[in-house]
């Protein structure tokens, strides 16, 4: 059975389609929504975590009804928001102890089990009786996930679990969140960080103004583009090339273009040539998910290969 199940979720802010329609068959397994900022991500979680209520349509979290069930629900989940505050002025065990109590558990012997659990599944448990103020952003992370897992929830959302750590932080916080896929728990992503979600995440949905555009593993998403060419040059890009692959980035001395079918690099420098125009450099690879991703949400907007990169790259690296 379904984790999460959504059936034509759709949320609206007045005039403001934020969610269109989404549909979602989530089973225990990583999943990872990617989108722009404002794209209806966060209103998704939202929706499914029962903070919002939808417009129209339904949604179920292990069975129950996120519109008359939401007790039900908010036992067996967790929530880990993007920023989120642990008490400097405590240790990490008694953050972990104060989020036990909320979460109800009440009997002193299960509490203390269940605190030193969840401190060491996130690998805490040395610095457990430290202040959280002496913890680096990684540890500070990993004990925000530790108070979300005191109560043993089936489903765990996380936004933005590594934005703003460093690469061995990163790498730690995602071998915990695999370790708990392991153990059959359903983890449910928003990131920006495209390289993790494809290392990462059994499937990723990207959301484009509130609609589910792609949807698929991975590997299964990449194999749809057989290669990613790469050309350094100032100049417009020569039409006869646009019929047979697609422009994703034209700006900054290098334009960027995606091919379903095996191509010939010659057969694009050739037609640079025809038209005058100086190429630098050419490279042409395999697709990555990020390729995918910004194929996805550039794809159908009104100013084709205008897509700022560096724009982009600054999103991803914000907190």
């Amino acid at each position: 059975m379904e984790t999460i199940f959504a059936d034509k979720l759709s949320k609206n802010y007045e005039d403001n389609l934020a969610v269109n329609s989404i549909s979602l068959s989530i089973h225990p397994e990583i999943y990872g929504l990617l989108g722009p900022n404002g794209s209806g991500k966060t209103t998704t979680v939202n929706m499914l975590t029962t903070m919002i209520r939808p417009t129209s349509g339904n949604a179920t979290i292990c069975g129950y009804d996120i519109r008359t069930e939401q007790k039900c629900i908010r036992e067996r989940m967790s929530y880990v928001p993007q920023y989120i505050a642990a008490d400097t002025k405590l240790t990490g065990r008694e953050n972990v102890n104060l989020y036990a109590k909320l979460y109800g558990l009440r009997d002193k012997t299960e509490r203390k089990s269940k605190v030193d659990e969840a401190m060491s599944i996130m690998g805490l448990t040395e610095r457990a009786d430290d202040l959280t103020k002496t913890y680096s952003g990684g540890m500070h992370r990993r004990l925000e996930i530790a108070q979300a897992l005191v109560h043993d929830p089936e489903i765990l959302f996380l936004d933005e679990p590594t934005v703003g750590l460093d690469v061995s932080a990163r790498r730690s916080i995602w071998e915990h969140i695999v370790s708990l896929r392991h153990k059959g728990m359903t983890i449910f992503v928003t990131t920006h960080q495209m390289d993790e979600a494809e290392r990462y995440c059994d499937r990723v949905g990207i959301i484009k103004r509130g609609d589910l555009i792609r949807e698929g593993k991975p590997a299964d998403l990449t194999a749809s583009v057989k290669s990613v060419i790469s050309i350094g040059v100032e100049g417009p890009v020569p039409r006869s090339i646009l019929d047979k692959i697609e422009l994703i980035k034209n700006e900054n001395g290098e334009a960027i273009f995606l091919s379903e079918d095996f191509i010939d690099l010659n057969d694009i420098l050739s037609a640079y040539n025809k038209e005058g125009i100086k190429v630098y450099s050419s490279s042409i690879r395999k697709p990555t998910l990020e390729d995918i991703y910004l194929l996805s949400i550039d794809k159908g907007s009104e100013d084709l290969g205008s897509f700022n990169r560096g724009q982009f790259n600054n999103m991803m690296r914000r907190r």
